[in-house]
């Protein structure tokens, strides 16, 4: 986002929650990396169930770059140094101002959501435009030697998508072939990335409904328009939950009516966005839950445990994690006949709780 919209703010708030989750460590990589356990309710109630000595959520990692200005894409205000931060992201966090504050100010004299949100949009097109550019140079002369039939057909898909970037659309609403797929996942452009818009409103906003601030429904309307999710919050309140104990947070959320926090909402759709999933394994020593894509099958998901449950997958007996909840344990399910017995071609779901079964 553009400088003084919230994003530090938020960063602070997200950076906090870590550092608060007793059962994950907060960890920085860099001054500017986060990485936060994604909230779930199921881990503490089958914890409970086991009496586990260890609860590991999964995890995502925020990466917080300073505030891009118009010209970022050329450098100004460092922006390709700030730019070079992200290209390697799954999806990219959009910190949009939906307050007016005079003590704040604004770097282009007045809000304005929607005229924000093209300028950063702008901005990242144009740093793919440099980095199409540079691949297409790169590949000229194979390309048009004849012999690298491969580079050939890449150095065509450059000149669309440069054309397509040219007329200041995205990455992202490019018409990809199948076979054009990997010449494009190869680039890492920022336009390219799925993108949540965060409405950052007011604390005298907090608790509205959200049809009823004009600021948001902007930036709601942009969003639908180019297939983006939008999360509202205050970052400044979520600054100061993130410093609260436990009960004074759930007391300040039920004040306001709210069931969860923004931020427990943002890092939510942040996972839901990159098609990420979790299945849990449970029992006394730990309760996990394990991140794989949504789609995967059995097997590979064995996989992210260690190797060999992959190369020696025999079977994975799996309940619905309610279901556990409900039979008091993985002998009651089995007793009641609610175990499933899954070969390789299972395609595994979200709250899957799982025994992997294998032989190496």
């Amino acid at each position: 986002g553009l400088p003084n919209v919230g994003k530090s703010t938020l960063f602070n708030a997200i950076t906090h929650a870590g550092a608060e989750a007793a059962n994950y460590p907060f960890c920085t990589i860099e001054p500017n990396v986060g990485v936060v356990a994604v909230p779930d309710e199921r881990l503490d109630k089958l914890a409970a169930l086991y009496q586990s000595k260890k609860i590991t959520p999964a995890v995502i990692e925020f990466v917080d770059i300073a505030g891009l200005v118009k010209g970022a894409s050329r450098g100004e205000g460092l922006g390709n140094k700030f730019l070079s931060h992200i290209r390697e992201v799954d999806a990219i966090v959009h910190v949009v101002r939906c307050f007016e504050d005079e003590n704040v100010t604004h770097v282009e004299s007045s809000v304005d959501p929607v005229r924000d949100i093209e300028t950063i949009n702008l901005e990242l097109i144009l740093a793919d435009i440099e980095a199409v550019n540079k691949r297409a140079d790169r590949i000229k002369n194979a390309a048009r030697g004849g012999s690298d039939k491969n580079a050939a057909q890449e150095f065509a898909f450059l000149q669309k998508l440069l054309a397509h970037l040219e007329s200041e659309c995205p990455a992202n609403s490019y018409p990809l072939t199948d076979e054009e797929m990997p010449f494009m996942e190869n680039l890492f452009l920022l336009s390219y990335k799925p993108v949540i818009y965060c409405a950052n409103i007011s604390e005298a906003d907090m608790g509205e409904n959200e049809e009823n601030i004009s600021l948001v429904q902007k930036v709601k309307e942009y969003a639908g328009k180019h297939n983006a999710g939008v999360i509202v919050i205050c970052a400044k309140t979520e600054e100061e939950l993130s410093q609260m104990e436990e009960t004074d947070r759930e007391m300040f959320l039920e004040e306001f009516g709210l069931k969860e926090s923004g931020l427990d909402k943002l890092i939510k759709a942040s996972y839901s966005l990159l098609g990420l999933i979790s299945y849990l394994t449970a029992g006394e020593k730990e309760t996990r839950a394990w991140t794989i894509t949504r789609g995967t099958k059995a097997p590979q998901a064995a996989g992210k445990i260690h190797t060999d449950f992959e190369k020696g997958f025999i079977r994975a007996e799996v309940v619905e994690w309610e279901t556990l909840l409900e039979c008091g344990g993985l002998t009651g399910a089995r007793e009641k006949g609610k175990v499933r017995y899954e070969g390789k071609e299972y395609v595994m779901k979200d709250g899957d709780v799982v025994l992997f079964r294998f032989n190496v």
